[in-house]
């Protein structure tokens, strides 16, 4: 089979729709990791996404009465729009059946290349159970977005190009999984030509078909799939690339969502591109691959598979970025409530970068606090951090790997007090440095109270800020004084409306 599906690979016709793509070097990445880092530019297809090829490979191969009945397929979105451009091209009618959480960019991509969208259920599975309903009634030719040799022939052809663009050494290609067909085409060329090459797939952690397919030596059902990653959100690796894979992947790992955002982030640094989470999946898999064994000095490359995303998921990517890195540390730390208890905790902590604070009044007696803190990788600047604190005196919980924290608590943690008393609130802008935090409650007075507090790192020069204080009668005429001192631009909001609805 290995050798038929070679020939079929150097047979396959892709480039009268898709390009040859290039390999980009990844500096950054390269120096931190000690290794050859390599991107395979997938993202720069015509349709953003490696899905072209193996969709217009087999619209080749159809006969004209197939083609005069029109084209269909399931896909959560890149298959999708590879066959849609494929048909336009073709001149041919496309249907094409996707899951409801399809990032909207990739349900414009397909209308945009004039195939009929039908949007149907909550995963792959169930995209492709209408699918096969709208073949039995209307006739047409249904297009398998991995499930087809053809399909995997027309992805091979990534390998192909990657053994002719680099032709040095080579120690291992890291390849993004969903229902197989990548994986499939690229090991099978490369192992037919290079064996010593490993070939390493990489899942989602929540979508892991292949992973469970090999551990049981047969193809199994996923109970469910995570979305996360909705270019491999697959419950059931396809049995052609199965067939391949099972004797031609050295091994698969899993990596986690905040794994596979902080893979977005190190693309773009590398490359200026913006990848979707299952385009960056194979990195974070690579980036696993050499903190567990260690290896340095070699040539890696991993399959930037796809850059089709949402515009507005960037926001939540970038949030989980440092958490994949564990570069912070996400805390819960009780401390007193009274004057100058803030000011003593972070004295406590130190000069440590502040990633986020979410503080609000409660009671007259204790304060709990959420608390981000900018950390070294590998858990143990984490734990030192930790240790730090308790020795202080006080109550600590990590919240770093704890999900209902990082999605949830962190963006409601305050609300309003359960008593009334007198407060002022104020925004300010910090400057973005060690330290901006401790100058500004050092020109507080010390019978200031402050009763509110957030603030999250943006990534910018300036962090923004809310701050409730508690101010005693005598200072209220003086309060600008003081603030003016500090040196931050700030904007008084007691008179906001949104403060008194929700907050006050």
């Amino acid at each position: 089979m290995l050798e038929a599906t070679v020939k079929k690979i150097l047979q396959a016709r892709v480039y009268e729709a898709a390009c040859e793509t290039p390999i980009s070097p990844a500096p950054f990445l390269s120096r931190r990791f000690n290794n050859q880092i390599l991107i395979k530019r997938e993202d720069l297809q015509p349709v953003y996404s490696f899905k072209i090829r193996g969709a217009y490979n087999k619209m080749a191969t159809l006969s004209e009465e197939q083609k005069a009945r029109g084209v269909i397929a399931a896909s959560a979105g890149n298959h999708a729009q590879g066959l849609a451009l494929a048909a336009k091209l073709m001149g041919v009618k496309a249907v094409i059946v996707m899951p409801r959480i399809t990032p909207e960019i990739k349900v414009q991509g397909v209308r945009s290349r004039g195939a009929r969208v039908v949007l149907k259920g909550d995963a792959f599975s169930d995209a492709a159970a209408h699918a096969q309903e709208l073949i039995e009634e209307h006739g047409y030719t249904y297009i398998p977005p991995f499930d087809d040799i053809d399909v995997v022939a027309g992805q091979g052809t990534i390998g192909v190009e990657i053994l002719r663009q680099h032709t040095g050494r080579l120690d291992a290609i890291f390849v993004p999984v969903g229902g197989g067909g990548l994986i499939a085409g690229v090991a099978a060329y490369v192992k037919y030509l290079r064996p010593e090459i490993k070939i390493i797939g990489v899942e989602a952690e929540d979508s892991a078909c292949l992973k469970a397919a090999l551990a049981a030596g047969e193809r199994v059902v996923l109970d469910q799939v995570g979305v996360f990653a909705e270019g491999v959100a697959v419950a059931q690796i396809g049995e052609v690339p199965f067939s391949l894979a099972r004797e031609l992947v050295d091994e698969v790992i899993t990596v986690n969502t905040d794994e596979m955002c902080a893979a977005v982030k190190d693309i773009f640094d590398d490359t200026r591109a913006v990848a979707e989470t299952s385009g960056a999946l194979s990195l974070a898999g690579l980036k696993k691959y050499v903190q567990r064994t260690g290896a340095e000095g070699q040539t890696l490359l991993c399959i930037n598979s796809g850059a089709n995303t949402n515009f507005d998921r960037l926001q939540h990517i970038a949030e989980r970025t440092e958490l994949g890195e564990q570069r912070e540390a996400i805390l819960a730390v009780t401390i007193e409530e009274k004057p100058g208890s803030f000011k003593k905790f972070c004295r406590v902590l130190g000069k440590r970068m502040v990633t986020e604070f979410s503080y609000r009044y409660a009671d007259d007696r204790q304060a709990h606090i959420f608390v981000g803190v900018q950390v070294k990788p590998g858990g143990e600047d984490r734990q030192a951090v930790i240790e730090r604190l308790r020795e202080g005196g006080y109550p600590v919980e990590d919240l770093t790997d704890n999900e209902l924290a990082k999605l949830h608590i962190r963006h409601l943690s305050g609300g309003r007090p359960s008593e009334h008393f007198d407060e002022e609130l104020y925004r300010f802008e910090f400057p973005e440095r060690p330290g901006a935090l401790m100058n500004f409650l050092s020109h507080l007075p010390h019978d200031w109270n402050i009763s509110l507090f957030h603030y999250r790192n943006h990534g910018a020069a300036y962090g923004r800020v809310l701050v409730g204080m508690q101010v005693p009668s005598a200072d209220r005429t003086h309060v600008a004084e003081h603030l003016d001192a500090i040196g931050y631009r700030y904007w008084r909001e007691s008179d906001n409306p949104a403060y008194r609805l929700f907050m006050a």
